[in-house]
């Protein structure tokens, strides 16, 4: 390749890529809950070149990529500074997950990495993979990114190169830029999906866990999504621990769920965000639903919807580990409007919109899951017959 043909090549792959970041984003569709839009917010192609690319022409003549990009899924969200700020957990080509800050001025178009990923320090040389995590701004002051930190099972039999452990690492900053690497919470299981509530409960730090007995499998301990106190970040060490979002035979959540970003404060109470996974003939199947906790005691529910808020559609279904949805992350703005950040099949992200009066009139005013096919009847006749009566009296 001649100078001037890979400057053209350069020029080329320059211009797709600003075309990309600034392409407009408009709404789709919506469920009544949340509208989705059109085009996906961050793909492998949204990172910048000069990661992918070696662009000097003297150490790479033939314009290869040299740092293959695999996917950009699951983020944290955070609004800071007044822009709408991602913590992407993107892929290399070699599985290896690694952080890095993207940002929007409005929080549907226009996001573009930062120049460097993330640093945070490993607590020891077995750390192997870092991702998913949930930006929490505490009322301490400090801003927490709880992540899910995974090695080798060191009680792995020979040759077993998959069995892993999950531990749950903590950073905290004050500015998204310095990270302070916290000691791996302590705790009696494998922990994954861990989400710090954003205000202290009893003057204690309040957690939401997920117990598990294995890496991938909930196992009998893993009886959903757990609640925890601790007094410390610095040194957190989880020894009580309650299920307050509790497993079902037959639904969304059989096999097993997990927190995704942390909930929102509301008049009528917490708004959560959650995953839930059940087997099925593709394999696992990965939704997203919403549940209400009590203001006065964040882990007491009152409120739990049945099924799914969002689940795959479309292109959204294929990736990676398809049919999967996934959350550990939204922003809720002052003027009431929230902005749900979630993962399709592990490869990229998407923006969802609801306001937060919606969302809590879903949770609170649609019917719980009654567990059988009879109880799913008895509530869909008596909404029919609620509206058929309506429709009488108004003469429709």
């Amino acid at each position: 390749m001649t100078n001037s043909d890979f400057e053209k090549r350069i020029s080329a792959l320059r211009s797709a890529h600003e075309e990309l970041i600034g392409r407009k984003n408009p709404a789709a569709d919506s469920n009544g809950v949340w509208t989705r839009y059109t085009y996906p917010i961050l793909t492998a192609a949204h990172t910048p070149l000069f990661w992918r690319y070696d662009l000097n022409p003297a150490t790479n003549p033939f314009l290869l990529e040299r740092f293959g990009i695999n996917g950009t899924f699951n983020a944290g969200a955070i609004k800071f500074d007044g822009k709408y700020v991602l913590v992407v957990r993107v892929e290399g080509n070699d599985r290896k997950s690694f952080f890095a800050l993207a940002e929007s001025d409005n929080g549907i178009d226009g996001f573009r990495f930062r120049d460097h990923p993330l640093t945070i320090p490993p607590i020891d040389e077995s750390e192997t993979n870092l991702y998913d995590m949930r930006l929490t701004a505490h009322e301490d002051g400090w801003i927490y990114g709880i992540f899910c930190a995974e090695r080798h099972d060191p009680s792995a039999a020979p040759g077993d190169l998959s069995s892993a452990v999950a531990t749950a690492g903590v950073a905290r900053t004050k500015d998204l830029v310095h990270w302070e690497r916290l000691p791996d919470i302590k705790s009696p299981t494998q922990q994954r999906n861990v989400v710090l509530h954003p205000e202290f409960v009893n003057g204690k730090y309040a957690l939401y866990t997920r117990p598990q007995e294995g890496f991938i499998a909930a196992g009998a301990l893993g009886g959903g999504i757990g609640w925890a106190l601790v007094d410390d970040m610095t040194r957190a060490e989880i020894r009580d621990e309650k299920i307050i979002d509790v497993r079902f035979y037959h639904t969304i959540k059989e096999v097993k769920n997990g927190e995704g970003p942390h909930p929102i404060r509301t008049p009528q109470g917490w708004l959560h965000m959650a995953h839930g996974v059940r087997a099925c003939a593709a394999g696992l199947r990965y939704v997203l639903y919403m549940y209400m906790t009590a203001l006065d005691d964040p882990s007491r529910l009152i409120a739990m919807p049945a099924g799914y808020a969002l689940a795959p559609e479309g292109e959204e279904r294929v990736g990676d580990v398809s049919n999967v949805l996934f959350s550990n992350g939204w922003i809720a703005d002052d003027d009431g409007w929230v902005f749900l950040y979630y993962a399709s099949s592990d490869t990229r992200m998407h923006v969802a919109t609801s306001t937060v009066d919606r969302l809590v009139d879903y949770c609170l005013h649609t019917p719980s899951d009654g567990l059988t096919t009879a109880a799913s009847v008895e509530r869909l006749n008596e909404l029919i017959d609620r509206n058929l009566d309506y429709e009488r009296k108004n003469n429709r």
